[in-house]
């Protein structure tokens, strides 16, 4: 009965792995100023093209259907070209891997970069996510991958819960569970929950962490302590060097006429001589 299971789940992940037809990014990325400015402990949201983005997309009601971590070059993991892989992320199919960033150039993404967090907790957070290479998806729970064929309406009350249904396999890691459970090893907040309470001395609030797969790609992009970081005005940006159409345009046609102009103007080859006695006499000179 496993094996038969399995097996389904895969078909179905197949389907659900497949890119819609007709996608393209309305603001696809700066290729060198994505690797310019993303840092080690950076997350890094993806807008999906494949059918599992567009469900997870209504589900959320975010631009965002994935999310990857930046631990920059890890040992050992390179593309088949030579390029270093500096990704871990979390795939229904292949569960939890590494890829290089050039995967996700041709995508529209935002960089979230968690506020303060020391170089020794962020190598914590790198570590933890690194570890979990190999980590698998459980294609067992056919019930998780099964609800994403049949987008029906969804209350906006029972949608995140939608996306936390699972086995409750501890080794089974969405992409967004997988990172917020990297923060939580060094209880770094994503969007904990906030409880008051009373003390002799003053009202006091206290954070809870919240259940990992509840998280959603989203989340880090609302967070109050994840900064967004957008490559192009990071790397220094002057609107003033920017090259418009309309502008293009008007000096091109301002300058159609310029060769007929400089045709009709005929230059002498040796300078006219002066008339006056005056130029005779300097010559003579």
């Amino acid at each position: 009965m496993s094996w038969m299971l399995d097996g389904i789940g895969r078909v179905i992940v197949r389907y659900l792995d497949r890119p819609v037809l007709g996608y393209e990014p309305f603001t696809p990325s700066d290729p060198e100023a994505l690797r310019q400015s993303l840092e080690p402990g950076d997350v890094l949201l993806v807008e999906g093209n494949n059918h599992i983005s567009g469900v997870i997309k209504y589900l959320t009601q975010s631009t965002w259907s994935h999310s990857a971590l930046y631990v920059g070059p890890i040992c050992g993991q390179v593309s088949p070209d030579g390029e270093p892989h500096v990704l871990i992320e979390a795939n229904a199919g292949e569960g939890v891997v590494s890829a290089p960033l050039s995967k996700y150039l041709s995508f529209h993404t935002r960089i979230c970069r968690p506020v303060g967090l020391t170089e020794e907790d962020c190598t914590t957070v790198c570590t933890y996510a690194i570890s979990r290479i190999g980590f698998a998806y459980d294609l067992k729970n056919i019930i998780d991958l099964m609800r994403y064929l049949f987008p029906l309406p969804v209350p906006h009350r029972w949608r995140r819960r939608m996306i936390a249904l699972g086995s409750g396999d501890p080794s089974r890691l969405i992409c967004s569970a997988l990172i917020a459970e990297a923060f939580r090893a060094v209880h770094y907040p994503i969007l904990p929950k906030i409880r008051q309470t009373h003390s002799a001395h003053a009202l006091q609030e206290i954070l809870e962490i919240r259940d990992s797969s509840l998280y959603c790609p989203r989340d880090f992009d609302i967070s109050p302590y994840f900064n967004v970081v957008k490559p192009t005005i990071a790397k220094g940006f002057n609107y003033k060097t920017l090259a418009w159409a309309d502008r293009m345009q008007a000096n091109e046609s301002d300058l159609s006429g310029l060769p007929e102009l400089i045709d009709d103007v005929q230059v002498p080859l040796v300078p006219p001589v002066a008339q006056t006695g005056e130029t005779t006499a300097v010559m003579a000179a």
